[in-house]
């Protein structure tokens, strides 16, 4: 199978501010324009008159917000124009970023339009949350506050879901309209590997075209001592052309038939076996593995090794142990352990191996070893 770098990652921990540009194109049968969201993050502790806010507090802003959660089929979009994907020199860093200091955790995404590449000389006009699908890895410990402002920069409403937040969606997961903003405000309160999402009808669309991330809340206390970590978010790609002479979009009927082009580790189909994770002989490595779908599950397997422990959906106190193979269903996330004892190439897959002939297969180098495999 072949692979390719993927876009560059997005820095932890300092403020991001990168120039999206203006990018928008004309969308198949959907009629809807390719959005991502530029990012940046401020983790600080507050005073005690901040400890505990309200848990939501939402304002949404623009010229109107009528047809805040307007659906997207038949929906009339002004022309754009595409411009070329960004240069796709690096991997999606699957590093798991450290916790920013304090207890309150700001992120401010800005939605605007690019194109993307998703497989070996494939471009595609995504949806994302920062410059990549999927979007920045919100990393924080559980009681902390979480802080998103969301900015619509874009043709069309947005908004972003959650999972690991305890709120009237109603409310927190406002869809916003062009040109408006929303303030969302909630306590991480659950320990776990939890997804992020747009969740404007129709949902499937706007996951299937990028708008997904991780959320990692670490329990009080912590999970048990690990070499290194990383975080693995899987979804599916569904393109109505083969995004070379110009960029595809979405294929509503294939996303409907569950039938993708790619399947992925964060967004880029087979980053992994060009530029494999590292590890150490003796390592015990972590995997948070969030299936961001939209409708796929993910059966995660590492060849070579076994399962010591695995965190069941979202907690981090139902464990297993000794697992060879777990199922992560769409929309759900669990936390694996592995030790790798002797030097190698692992693969880790998706063991339903329709996914992994279409991209959902990486490799982790123990010992950096030479070489590279396919499975």
């Amino acid at each position: 199978m072949s692979t390719y770098p993927a876009p560059n990652p997005i820095p932890q921990h300092e403020p991001l501010h990168r120039n999206p540009g203006v990018v928008a194109t004309a969308i198949m049968s959907a009629g809807v324009v390719a959005c991502v969201a530029t990012v940046s993050y401020l983790s600080r502790s507050e005073g005690a008159a901040a400890a505990a806010p309200a848990p939501v507090v939402v304002k949404a802003t623009a010229a109107s917000t009528k047809a805040s959660s307007a659906s997207m089929p038949g929906m009339a979009m002004p022309a754009a124009t595409a411009a070329p994907a960004a240069a796709a020199s690096k991997p999606y860093d699957a590093k798991l970023p450290a916790v920013g200091a304090g207890t309150v955790h700001r992120y401010t995404l800005t939605i605007h339009e690019q194109t993307i590449t998703i497989a070996p000389g494939v471009r595609y006009d995504g949806w994302l949350f920062g410059t990549t699908a999927p979007g920045p890895v919100i990393h924080v410990r559980q009681g902390d506050w979480v802080d998103v402002t969301l900015k619509n920069g874009g043709a069309m409403p947005h908004s972003v879901d959650f999972h690991a937040a305890r709120v009237a969606p109603d409310v927190a997961f406002k869809t916003v309209p062009g040109g408006g903003s929303v303030h969302i405000r909630f306590r991480a309160t659950t320990a776990g590997a939890f997804m992020y999402h747009c969740g404007t009808a129709p949902a499937l669309a706007h996951i299937a075209n990028g708008m997904y991330g991780a959320i990692v809340v670490d329990p009080k206390g912590g999970l048990p001592k690990v070499d290194r970590s990383y975080v693995l978010v899987a979804s599916e790609w569904y393109l109505n052309g083969d995004g070379k002479a110009a960029p595809a979009s979405l294929d509503m009927a294939k996303a409907h038939a569950m039938n993708p082009d790619y399947v992925t580790w964060n967004g880029v189909a087979g980053q992994y076996k060009t530029h494999p994770l590292s590890a150490k002989v003796g390592d015990t490595v972590r995997f948070y593995v969030v299936a961001a779908g939209p409708s796929l599950d993910t059966d995660f397997h590492i060849v070579g090794t076994v399962l010591d422990d695995v965190w069941l959906d979202a907690t981090t106190t139902d464990v297993l142990h000794g697992v060879q193979t777990e199922l992560v269903p769409a929309g759900g996330g669990m936390v694996f352990d592995t030790r790798f004892d002797s030097k190698g190439l692992y693969p880790f897959v998706s063991h339903s191996f329709a996914s992994v002939d279409k991209g959902q297969v990486g490799l982790v180098n123990v010992g950096n070893v030479a070489g590279t495999m396919s499975h």
